[in-house]
């Protein structure tokens, strides 16, 4: 058992936490449950026999220094990461680990590179921040789609969701990322990040098949306007939503998401479609799956397989589509989540 590379989970017991535990054991990694609730820690380790729990605040450095003790990298899974990134990034800087986090809050993102890009680079570790269905993924697909081109006019991403039955770990996080904007909503233009009081645009988008063409939300604004222009020269990153799925996360009486097979993924299906002009050309990328917190799981732990076995292009802070071949990884996918990128 000694010889199995462990992985500190923090925030093991959520909804997402549940999904990357249970992937990581797949993969044969030995996760160590971390977390703030000493309860929901207790409950989760009967259903997960075997594996050592080590409670931790994230206001506690000695308790997040034991949590990662001997870890071979930790995956943060705990939101709001306003509040958690820091704290658990320097506990991993300590122990000279990688850091993988599944944030889909904009601001906690950005904080990420702007305050550890100098010391993670300096310590020769990764930190990588947004590995997951909303910021890792549209990354990934829109490295691909570029080819060997670093630079784009604009870049598009389409969400297009059956449904969304937001977490209370997604509607924490919402609320924070709201009162850091004072209300306003975001949108990438111009190479910055515009704050605006006006409301969202309502579009259509032409989705591949079956989806087809459906109203959506424009400027309705993910992680990927912070990782894309990290390592890509795109002016413009618009993203859209479909307008059932949005109306969904808008609601407060939409219920958490549901087991629907005996994986425990819900019923969700998932369409994104990623566009990248440049004059008069245009590339696309697609990818098809199932419940956006399940298949984050895959990518989070693919992710944490490929730092541990020194298959990556860069050190310090680094979004997915910066540290990985981006083909290949999306082929690695293909389990959970089927691609198709132009050639």
């Amino acid at each position: 058992m000694g010889s199995v590379p462990t992985v500190a989970v923090y925030g093991a017991y959520g909804h997402t936490g549940r999904f990357v535990v249970a992937q990581l054991r797949e993969r044969g990694y030995l996760p160590v449950l971390s977390g703030r609730d000493i309860g929901k820690l207790a409950e989760l380790a009967v259903s997960e026999p075997g594996l050592e729990v080590r409670p931790a605040s994230v206001d506690d450095p000695d308790a997040l220094d034991r949590a990662l003790a001997g870890a071979a990298a930790v995956v943060n899974c705990a939101g709001p990461f306003a509040v958690t990134a820091g704290p658990v990034i320097e506990a991993a800087l300590r122990a000279g680990i990688p850091y993988v986090d599944v944030a889909a809050e904009i601001e906690a993102n950005l904080d990420t590179f702007t305050h550890f890009a100098d010391r993670a680079a300096a310590a020769g570790t990764v930190v990588l921040p947004a590995m997951a269905f909303f910021g890792g993924l549209g990354d990934l697909l829109a490295t691909a789609a570029m080819g060997d081109r670093t630079a784009a006019d604009e870049v598009h991403v389409a969400y297009g969701l059956s449904s969304w039955h937001p977490t209370a770990g997604t509607r924490a996080a919402g609320a924070v990322s709201r009162e850091r904007r004072d209300g306003r909503r975001v949108r990438y233009a111009g190479g910055r990040l515009e704050y605006r009081r006006d409301d969202a645009p309502l579009l259509e988008w032409a989705f591949p098949a079956p989806l087809g063409t459906r109203p959506v939300v424009g400027e309705f604004t993910m992680a990927d306007v912070v990782t894309l222009p990290s390592h890509l020269a795109v002016p413009d990153v618009r993203t859209y939503m479909t307008v059932e799925a949005a109306g969904d996360l808008a609601a407060p009486d939409t219920p958490a998401p549901t087991a629907a097979d005996e994986h425990g993924r819900s019923a969700q299906t998932f369409l994104v479609e990623v566009v990248v002009r440049s004059g008069d050309g245009e590339r696309r990328a697609v990818a098809r799956g199932k419940d956006i917190y399940a298949v984050t799981a895959p990518l989070v732990v693919e992710a944490v397989d490929r730092i541990l076995t020194g298959r990556t292009r860069a050190v310090g802070v680094a979004s997915a589509g910066r540290l990985f071949d981006a083909p290949d990884f999306l082929r690695a996918l293909s389990p959970h989540v089927t691609v198709e990128v132009d050639s």
